[in-house]
């Protein structure tokens, strides 16, 4: 007796269905630059701050590899606090998923709740860090980091040519630190 089609296409999607669950991590899915072009395309300035047409902070790099402030110092922010989980250069580790492909997947809004509120998956734990200065002060540079990172707009390790950071966003981190 035959199925209908239906019941094929059901039953298909089941099956299926353990594949798609392993699929929705977003730290294993790779990132196609040319997909997410717009999304961190550089739209404005603002004393040394870039960002995007949505107002996202976002990175911007020289021709000559000169990264932004806030890449930069996303990077000595993110291996101050994040690395010790997420692996050098948010490439992951045995103990937490890479964020570089999780930053630019996620967003910046569904990002930056997941640090502020942290997150529980099975037996994974992403803690919160909503009241931790040392990496709300500095989530926007951590966050343009991996952002770069995940577009691999810039290589692994400490970026060699940085912009100065501007009279601006030197206030923001003093008032932010106390």
């Amino acid at each position: 007796m035959r199925r209908p089609a239906s019941d094929i296409t059901i039953a298909l999607a089941l099956t299926a269905l353990p594949l798609a669950a392993v699929a929705s991590n977003w730290d294993d899915q790779a990132v196609d630059p040319a997909q997410f072009e717009e999304q961190v395309a550089v739209s404005y300035e603002e004393d040394g701050r870039y960002y995007s047409e949505e107002d996202i902070p976002t990175y911007n790099i020289a021709e000559d590899g000169t990264v932004d402030w806030l890449t930069f110092n996303g990077f000595r922010r993110y291996h101050a606090e994040c690395h010790v989980c997420h692996g050098p250069d948010g490439e992951g580790s045995t103990y937490a998923p890479k964020i570089k492909n999780s930053a630019i997947h996620m967003g910046y809004y569904d990002f930056f709740d997941v640090v502020v509120n942290g997150r529980q998956n099975g037996n994974s734990v992403m803690p919160h860090f909503g009241e931790n200065r040392n990496v709300m002060c500095y989530l926007d540079d951590i966050y343009v980091y991996l952002s770069a990172r995940g577009m691999e707009a810039v290589p692994r390790g400490r970026p060699a040519k940085k912009e100065k950071k501007s009279d601006l966003i030197r206030e923001a981190e003093d008032a932010c630190m106390g």
